[in-house]
């Protein structure tokens, strides 16, 4: 049974991952203050929470410093799809990078556990598979993904040179290939555009010839794993990978959502973009010893409730990706 509540701050707590992390955080009474610029992110996204008493919604951006009283950080914030953080690469450096010691120096300040959501884009095209934490990669530093790639990698070693030298209790997760309700449907992200595709009965696009895998965690259970990491022993600070290890071709995607959504839309085949991974699966062994966790939703299923959520919303609420036509 919760006892004991808490002041939590969510950065980027309006996007996909950050709406249903405070979702839960409300749901089990703490006060959450949730921290957006709305840069790629949709109010809609936690306009059902703004009524709540324990929520409060900040627009801030967090290469600005910000003072608030917390004990505890989510920091979510940063634009986490290929057309959002390709638009303006320096700003989603600057979001890795100073916003991680704005984050880190409020979190020193004030004494708060700070969690930070890294990316199994630290594994770049990895030469190891499936990939381990102990793996340091395989990163182009000058790419056109380096901006995302290598700003979530110089967040992580902040992130470690605080807890060393200034004592700050830090926690790192590097999330894999996450889908869900409140994707944005113009993110760019493979599961979003096969979905919208399907059900606006256009041509299913794969880049290249479609055998490059991915794994699917659905949003639920890696809100779990997120949680279970702030909440788990002191002694354990990550980086701790958190993903479905079920692994698929983008061919086998396409074509089971093909059969979900009951279209006709046909499958084309596009030139495959530049640093884009073969292949990306986690291993989990260690969050399944240190945390007990390990997803239980299979991609059939949260196809489904995925698939529902489209079916259900407005496309013409949402804006195309910044700077896209």
């Amino acid at each position: 049974m919760q006892t004991s509540f808490k002041r939590i701050l969510v950065t980027g707590g309006a996007g996909f991952l950050g709406s249903h992390l405070c979702d839960r955080l409300v749901e089990q009474g703490h006060d959450v203050v949730c921290l957006d610029n709305f840069y790629t992110s949709q109010k809609s996204n936690i306009a059902h929470l703004l009524g709540k008493s324990n929520f409060e919604l900040v627009r801030h951006d967090v290469v600005h410093p910000i003072f608030l009283e917390v004990d505890e950080i989510y920091n979510m914030a940063c634009p986490a799809s290929p057309p959002h953080y390709q638009y303006n690469p320096v700003k989603t450096m600057k979001t890795s990078v100073v916003g991680a010691i704005n984050i880190l120096g409020l979190a020193k300040r004030v004494r708060a556990k700070v969690l930070q959501a890294s990316t199994s884009e630290v594994y770049g095209e990895p030469q190891e598979h499936p990939q381990t934490e102990a793996y340091w990669g395989n990163v182009n530093p000058i790419g056109i993904r380096s901006c995302y790639d290598e700003g979530k990698r110089a967040a992580e070693t902040l992130f470690f040179d605080y807890y060393r030298q200034n004592k700050v209790n830090v926690r790192v997760i590097r999330i894999f290939n996450t889908y869900g309700p409140r994707m944005h449907p113009y993110d760019g992200r493979v599961v979003s555009n096969f979905i919208v595709q399907a059900l606006g009965g256009k041509d299913i696009t794969i880049y290249g010839d479609g055998s490059q895998t991915r794994s699917f965690c659905y949003v639920d259970d890696l809100i779990n794993g997120i949680m279970g990491m702030m909440n788990g022993p002191d002694d354990f600070v990550g980086p701790v990978n958190l993903g479905n290890p079920g692994e698929f071709t983008m061919l086998e995607l396409a074509q089971l959502v093909l059969e979900l959504t009951n279209s006709k839309s046909k499958i084309v085949h596009l030139p495959r973009p530049a640093d884009d991974p073969s292949q990306r699966r986690p291993n989990i062994e260690l969050a399944k010893s240190k945390l007990n966790w390990e997803p239980k939703v299979s991609l059939r299923d949260g196809l489904k409730k995925t698939i529902e959520y489209f079916a259900s919303i407005d496309l013409r609420n949402y804006r195309k990706p910044t700077g896209g036509k």
